[in-house]
């Protein structure tokens, strides 16, 4: 493992990224881009080799500002075109699909929940290219409290504490941080954005799961870290009302999900035309007329194209909320995004593992390195367990129960 705090010699750049106006000018940047993401993406992740220059290939294209509001000098983009880019990216490389999660999340964030002048700043940062990660997340508890605080003194504001599965933070130059701090006898969470060269940060490179191996989700400590109030932004009071932060967020997880079962099933039918041999009962010289080679490529794709179905489905429904944001918006949205989730999660693990079972046992060779697909998705669908969504679904749909506001629903 490296440490990256800012005197590593790999620092985030500053490149002007294109202007993308529409819909359709981000999917085709996708694609060109995964194009190329797609070359070297087995040798970075067997290899563990970090992406610097793909990322900053990634934040040049444009796509890293597509949800900025046009009030603010970006496109404004729809959450369909977000959930396709991040899948187009998946397909290509699983790690490369993820790390933007957060970017993406602070924005929505800052949309709900910051003031005119925090957006003003902040969206014109990503506008010029600066990328944001995140400290959210902390181990060594049993329950969600949070322990890194916002505290002040005579001397200013100060964010004190310790976070794990920081992804993209690695690759960011602001590191948006969930803090809590004690106001009037009660905490309060907020959303610290802050610099990644800020004395006291240390970045450290310690994610060592078998899957998205390159996506940076390591520690980063922060001591006695000082802010200005301006980068201070109300998280807890975003989730006092009902807002698309949540719904948003599990709507790219779902996303990088169908990216990497969409990946791996192109290169399931790559092998199988390729490299594989039919099952001798089969009767047939080619594998790409096995019978039950065919059922299953055919299960494979009718899960990953209902799970795109759902995908769109949810990301249609959280544009509606975000124009409109009730109880009864926001909560259909959420169970859309949680249906989709499900799906993708099963259609991604369906994909991965048909991968070899179709493939055959040539398919396992280290060479080629395809169980990257489901040690990528068998890792990154942990995120967020689909059995209590099951739970929210029936729930809504049986008791008319609203699913609970945060950020993993």
């Amino acid at each position: 493992m490296t440490n990256a705090s800012p005197s590593s010699s790999n620092e985030p750049s500053r490149r002007r990224p294109a202007s993308i106006a529409s819909d359709e000018e981000a999917i085709a940047a996708a694609t060109r881009l995964a194009g190329e993401l797609a070359h070297g993406a087995s040798e970075r992740d067997r290899d563990r080799v970090l992406p610097w220059e793909e990322l900053e290939e990634f934040t040049a294209s444009g796509l890293w500002g597509i949800t900025v509001p046009r009030a603010y000098g970006g496109p404004g983009l729809s959450n369909r075109t977000l959930a396709q880019v991040i899948a187009i990216i998946g397909a290509a490389d699983g790690s490369l699909s993820q790390i933007p999660q957060n970017h993406y999340y602070a924005l929505e964030v800052l949309r709900v929940g910051g003031s005119d002048e925090q957006k003003r700043f902040f969206y014109g940062r990503v506008l010029a290219g600066e990328r944001f990660g995140n400290a959210l997340a902390e181990v060594g508890q049993r329950d969600f409290t949070r322990r890194t605080r916002l505290v002040s003194d005579e001397g200013g504001a100060f964010v004190e504490g310790r976070k794990f599965y920081c992804t993209g933070a690695l690759y960011a130059h602001w590191i948006p941080t969930l803090a809590v701090a004690i106001e009037d006898g009660l905490e309060t969470s907020y959303l610290v954005f802050i610099p990644r060269n800020a004395p006291g940060v240390t970045i450290t490179d310690d994610w060592d799961g078998f899957g998205q191996r390159v996506t940076g989700s390591g520690s980063v400590q922060l001591e006695h870290v000082q802010v200005k109030p301006e980068w201070i932004v109300p998280f807890k009071a975003s989730f006092d009302r009902p807002t698309t932060i949540g719904p948003q967020a599990q709507l790219m997880h779902a996303a990088i999900d169908l990216g990497i079962g969409q990946g791996a099933y192109r290169e399931m039918l790559r092998f199988i035309r390729e490299r594989s041999r039919p099952w001798i009962d089969a009767k047939v010289e080619r594998a790409v007329d096995d019978p039950l080679t065919l059922y299953g490529v055919g299960e494979v794709k009718v899960r990953l194209r209902a799970a795109q179905a759902l995908l769109a489905r949810a990301a249609a429904l959280v544009d509606t909320a975000q124009c409109d944001m009730t109880e009864q918006t926001v909560a259909a949205a959420s169970v859309a995004v949680a249906e989709a989730k499900i799906l993708s999660t099963k259609a991604g693990l369906l994909a991965g593992s048909k991968l070899f079972e179709l493939s055959g046992t040539s398919s396992t060779l280290s060479e080629d390195n395809l169980d990257q697909y489901w040690r990528n998705v068998r890792t990154h669908t942990l995120h967020d367990p689909v059995r209590w969504k099951y739970q929210a679904i029936g729930n809504y749909y049986l008791s008319g129960k609203l699913p609970p506001r945060h950020g993993a629903i």
